[in-house]
């Protein structure tokens, strides 16, 4: 694991602890020698885990489409900035850049992003590590969903387990460092099509 994709929210959040575990995962990042690769903004918890990790010397490497550095959103001293043309080209390389994947708190594009990287890993399109940093409990209405989605059949077990959890910065980097992916990515089989 040489670089891990931050999907957060451009708000800060109402909670104090957001910011401040954003910025502390920057750091444990460069701390790592981890090259932090993110959404490429300089607000809300985006411009905290860029922060965090430049503020320590790590590789901060923001992707941002066009549309929304005319807003002036970028972050003016990232290691690099990449400008592309869409939220999707935005979405591919941040994944070609990166090894895995930490959720921190954020809204339905922090949520897009989340699923479409367990969804792209359930079908075997990638093998990287997903986690959520689940501060303060933010993401615990989200685990016990996908609790409810295995339950009632519609995840398995292996893949509900694709999806790593901590509140604590840095047993969720081991995790991510150990994980394991599924054997079996693919569950429908052709006699249950």
């Amino acid at each position: 694991m040489k670089s891990v994709v931050v999907f957060c929210g451009s708000s800060a959040g109402n909670e104090p602890a957001y910011l401040q575990q954003a910025y502390e995962l920057g750091q444990a990042l460069a701390k790592r020698g981890l090259t932090l690769v993110y959404g490429g903004a300089k607000v809300g918890l985006m411009g905290a885990v860029a922060d965090g990790a430049l503020q320590a010397n790590g590789k901060v490497i923001g992707v941002l489409p066009y549309f929304l550095q005319q807003k002036e959103l970028a972050h003016n001293d990232l290691t690099e900035l990449i400008l592309v043309d869409t939220m999707h080209e935005r979405k591919t390389k941040m994944n070609e850049l990166s090894d895995a994947v930490i959720a921190l708190p954020g809204g339905f594009g922090t949520m897009e992003e989340l699923f479409e990287m367990l969804t792209w890993g359930q079908l075997g399109l990638h093998r990287k590590p997903v986690g959520l940093l689940n501060t303060n409990g933010f993401y615990d209405p989200l685990l016990q969903l996908a609790q409810t989605m295995n339950s009632k059949a519609f995840l398995t077990t292996e893949n509900k387990e694709m999806l790593l959890h901590s509140n604590r910065i840095d047993e969720l980097l081991v995790k991510l460092e150990q994980y394991q992916p599924p054997l079996k990515t693919k569950w429908i089989t052709p006699e249950k099509s």
